[in-house]
């Protein structure tokens, strides 16, 4: 199985090491793309490696799509691939699992419309304005989209990612 991050700049750290690992944990080959191959920086210092860029994915390569929070969807929604990334897991119903800031991305695509979701809750007012059922819980799970709000989530989250893997 493989898993694919897209993230940016300024992404919230546990947010993206926190799945990165865990997947690795089940064995599960992992990208992370970005707007451009390399080093990219989250808010607390730490760094990771862009070993793609948003270009050169082919989202049937891939079993799920993580979009952590952070800074950095705010400039990974404004990209055409990552939007259309994204609408492909949606049209194959792949899992996506966005957590804080990530949903943004999926709003930007006009995926939400009357899914039941959650977020961080400075983006919760635009959720509800892109037609997402809004839910200030932990985790929500609506069908193939696995949401949550902020890294004190990330146990549910990751438990539900995992679950929604193993089918």
């Amino acid at each position: 199985m493989k898993a694919l991050i897209i993230s940016a700049d300024n992404f919230e750290d546990t947010e993206l090491l926190v799945p990165y690992y865990r997947l690795k944990e089940e064995g599960m080959e992992v990208d992370i793309a970005s707007i451009r191959k390399g080093k990219i920086k989250g808010k607390h210092g730490y760094e990771v490696e862009a070993n793609k860029s948003l270009s050169e994915i082919n989202p049937s390569d891939y079993d799920i799509l993580i979009l952590p929070g952070g800074k950095a969807p705010e400039v990974i929604r404004k990209e055409k691939a990552a939007q259309e990334i994204a609408r492909n897991f949606f049209m194959t119903k792949k899992p996506v699992a966005a957590i804080c800031h990530g949903p943004q991305t999926l709003i930007s695509a006009g995926l939400l419309k009357g899914r039941h979701a959650t977020c961080y809750k400075t983006v919760a007012d635009e959720m509800k304005a892109s037609g997402a059922i809004y839910e200030d819980k932990e985790v929500v799970v609506d069908g193939n989209l696995i949401t949550s709000r902020q890294p004190s989530d990330l146990p549910a989250f990751l438990r539900e990612m995992i679950k929604k893997l193993k089918g």
